[in-house]
């Protein structure tokens, strides 16, 4: 196998969770985004046909297969206009952390539900001082007896308003001495001293961001994952597929406003030929559909890569692939709107709103400067300048 070329498997799952999109496609998100409301039908539907869980473990209620199968379910939702933000979140980053470093009991206890929608879990690793640079996370965890004590605070955590539980980056209090230790812990959102605070977003979406105080969170023993001093190991076992995720994203959203915007070129005629006869129109629109394959090709990799078990060399993947899929579904939609002209910006064509979502590609979960950055200290051996 390779991850280049698509198994049989893959094109008949891309067809599958095809049809689920269309059956909902940008009309519903456009509704629920205005009732205000999750994707709540979207997601129990793909939970049932087993798309949410499609990367955790079979003895658990997943699929057995990896970030690759994932990252198509969230790439057609989002080529028919109904993506599930929370799908990089819940089964791609929780359910890969617990999945690989947690104990029996959480295994037993959260990934059924992960997998089949029937439970949610958000992530809280960006802080206002901090962004995601967890080297200076401030959300520390001291000993009581045999529990811990979480006290810190978080902003923009996706999803928390349906999330049963939220999975915590802090750090050990010890931290502050000079040795990092990050370490990870799952908070019920109904836990005493956990408080979440809307954000008021200009982005319109199903999904709603949250700041989170904990406030001396009283938690068992059994609430922290994994190990103690491998805190960073298993963050970055959750962030590699994270970003992966989010090239998925960004490539589906990219491939919905590409399609809107060669169809309306195919019909759409001025002075006698439809537009997409002229190259002013069809170039751009060509040259859109070449950045986005080439993301998809490195979101392969990087997927390949991890599911094989080099985090390594999947860590690099996986920066590229968000940064190419960012890039490329910015220009996508810019020139999807561009295309449509007037149209473009009318909610008749559902285009307008993605100017603003597609920039989050670029921003989240990691600045594409952020990127830049790692490449050239990890990939070409340059220096830091911080």
């Amino acid at each position: 196998m390779t991850a280049v070329i698509e198994s049989e498997e893959h094109k008949a799952l891309r067809d599958a969770v095809a049809a689920l999109g269309k059956r909902y496609g940008r009309d519903y998100v456009t509704r629920t985004v205005a009732e205000g409301k999750p994707p709540a039908e979207l997601w129990s539907d793909a939970g049932k046909l087993g798309y949410l869980g499609v990367n955790l473990p079979e003895e658990y209620g997943g699929g057995g297969g990896g970030i690759a199968e994932l990252s198509i379910v969230l790439e057609e939702l989002g080529a028919a206009g109904s993506p599930l933000l929370m799908l990089v979140v819940s089964p791609a980053i929780c359910g890969t952390v617990i999945a690989r470093f947690g104990t029996e009991e959480q295994k037993r206890r959260w990934l059924p539900g992960l997998a089949d929608g029937t439970r949610l879990m958000a992530f809280g690793i960006t802080e206002p001082d901090a962004g995601s640079n967890s080297h200076r996370i401030t959300t520390t965890a001291r000993r009581d007896g045999t529990d811990w004590l979480l006290t810190g605070r978080k902003v923009f955590i996706s999803g928390v308003d349906m999330a049963d539980a939220v999975l915590i980056v802090g750090r050990t209090e010890d931290a502050r001495t000079g040795t990092l230790k990050p370490c990870l812990f799952i908070v019920p959102t109904d836990t005493e001293g956990f408080h979440k605070q809307p954000i008021a977003m200009e982005l319109n979406a199903a999904e709603k961001q949250f700041e989170l105080t904990l406030d001396d969170v009283r938690l068992p023993a059994e609430a922290l994952v994994g190990d103690e001093d491998a805190g960073l190991l298993q963050l970055f076992a959750g962030l590699n597929p994270e970003r992966i995720m989010t090239a998925a994203f960004a490539i589906g959203m990219g491939r919905y406003a590409l399609a809107r915007a060669v169809g309306y070129a195919r019909e759409r005629t001025v002075w006698k030929a439809p537009i997409g006869a002229h190259q002013a129109i069809a170039h751009p629109l060509a040259q859109a559909h070449i950045d986005l394959e080439l993301a998809r090709l490195m979101m392969q990799k990087a997927a390949f890569l991890y599911d094989s078990g080099d985090d390594i060399g999947a860590g690099e993947a996986a920066n590229m692939a968000k940064y190419a899929a960012g890039e490329a579904c910015v220009r996508a939609v810019d020139q999807a709107v561009h295309t449509l002209g007037g149209n473009g910006l009318t909610r008749e064509f559902g285009l307008a709103s993605l100017i603003t979502a597609a920039r989050v590609a670029r921003i989240a979960p990691v600045s594409r400067e952020m990127i830049l950055n790692y490449v050239s200290h990890q990939s070409l051996g340059l220096p830091k300048s911080y």
